[in-house]
């Protein structure tokens, strides 16, 4: 299956007060320890960002937002937008902990559906940004928007989705690293400690 790697680094990072994707990690920016712990794993890797020269370094394709300045949906459409295949692994730049395993069973159950999306306890909380996209999904989650909507979960209900839930998760990432998510400079400096430990 040929697939593109989409990390998605267009947030404002409004709580960080800085761009997360371009942070300090253990001696790279936070992208770039992102990018090689998935290195290999697509036929293609693109970037989306609004700032798209903070990212010419990484040598990568780099995109803004097709529909700008309306949230994480409209990010969410740009990266299966300009995603060259027909599926898309996403990967938000502030969730620095990449489980290979995971993604690589995520990867394995996406020819039968829309969509493959992680969701922890409670059931309702998923997580699109660490998630597989057809680009079937393109059509639901440009009607949402058109229609106004922003909550990343507005087009749920137009696709097939498989839902990955925490056992599962849990019997492949059993430390949970993978959901880990970088809002605040607290939050940076915990990944820190754990990427030392």
């Amino acid at each position: 299956m040929e697939l593109s790697i989409v990390l998605q680094a267009g947030g404002k990072s409004s709580r960080m007060g800085q761009d997360k994707g371009l942070l300090d990690f253990g001696g790279v920016s936070l992208a770039q320890f992102i990018l090689e712990q998935v290195d290999g794993l697509g036929a293609e890797t693109i970037i989306i960002s609004n700032q798209p020269e903070a990212y010419q370094q990484f040598g990568l394709p780099v995109y803004p937002d097709v529909y700008p300045d309306i949230g994480a949906l409209g990010g969410l459409y740009s990266a299966i937008y300009h995603a060259k295949f027909e599926y898309c692994l996403l990967l938000a730049c502030d969730m620095p902990f990449v489980s290979r395993p995971l993604v690589e069973h995520l990867i394995s159950l996406a020819p039968d559906y829309d969509a493959v999306i992680p969701r922890l306890e409670p059931k309702e909380f998923a997580e699109p940004f660490r998630a597989v996209y057809k680009k079937s999904c393109l059509k639901p989650i440009e009607g949402a928007i058109k229609s106004g909507q922003r909550r990343v979960i507005s087009f749920f209900d137009e696709v097939d989705i498989r839902f990955v839930d925490q056992p599962e998760i849990e019997s492949i990432d059993p430390q949970g690293r993978s959901f880990f998510n970088i809002n605040t400079p607290e939050d940076l400096e915990h990944a820190r400690s754990m990427l030392k430990s």
